[in-house]
């Protein structure tokens, strides 16, 4: 299993060397960074992009739960707060796990194991390159009355509209009873990119490129469609493409 990055946002000094502390027991996952506020946080994030978070709520000016509605892409979410009537409301936003404060060493390890199986699970998945769809592979895709056979190299766009995912090809863009997440799992990784939460692109059937809004990127499709990409995976597709 590779070494996991987390970061902590947490405005208590006393409480992040806590879980300094805390973390050494555990080699599997390095600490790359730390915020003591929402916004540093959120730069940090973005920039770092880590495997876990460890997130205090009650934070000044904005809480742990403004931060991740602030980002694009969450990591493993992991709470920690002195205030158990938080716990409810932090798995609305599918916390990982929600540990309060003091935090019990035992506790803290059961967490830490969470996060490990969780990562070995997804390693094993991919590893299955077996259940990825090759780039000439056929699907067969029905709207109705009208029935397609595409190839998956010819999909420039993965769209979600509502429970259905609309899929972009040639002129056509009928929709499927499939959610992006379960289209993403068989999507060939070398082809396809997530642009933001809502769409995935085919990245050879991007026409331009241009810098956008708050340090975001948009792209230009060669079919005619702008698809403006999150600010976070603009950074990640920045190194994929070396632009």
């Amino acid at each position: 299993m590779k070494q996991l990055k987390a970061v902590i946002v947490e405005d208590s000094r006393l409480a992040r060397n806590e879980l300094k502390e805390l973390l050494k027991e555990h080699t599997q996952i390095t600490l790359i960074g730390e915020a003591e506020n929402v916004d540093e946080g959120y730069e940090l994030i973005t920039a770092k992009n880590p495997d876990v978070l460890f997130l205090d709520i009650n934070m000044p000016e904005k809480n742990g739960f403004d931060l991740l509605e602030m980002l694009d892409e969450v990591p493993i979410t992991i709470f920690t707060t002195a205030f158990d009537e938080y716990a409810i409301k932090s798995f609305e936003y599918n916390a990982f796990d929600y540990l309060l404060k003091p935090i019990n060493s035992k506790r803290f390890s059961k967490a830490i194991e969470k996060v490990t199986e969780q990562f070995l699970e997804d390693n094993k998945k991919e590893k299955k390159s077996a259940n990825k769809l090759s780039p000439d592979k056929q699907i067969f895709i029905k709207e109705g009355e009208r029935c397609w056979l595409v190839k998956i190299e010819n999909i420039s766009v993965f769209e979600i509209v509502g429970n259905y995912t609309r899929v972009f090809f040639e002129n056509h863009k009928p929709l499927i009873y499939k959610s992006l997440v379960q289209i993403e799992e068989k999507l060939p990784e070398s082809l396809f990119f997530r642009a933001n939460r809502q769409q995935i692109i085919n990245i050879n059937h991007v026409k331009k490129v241009v810098a956008w809004f708050n340090g975001k990127l948009k792209v230009e499709m060669q079919s005619g469609e702008e698809i403006e990409i999150s600010r976070r995976q603009s950074y990640i597709f920045k190194e994929r493409l070396s632009l």
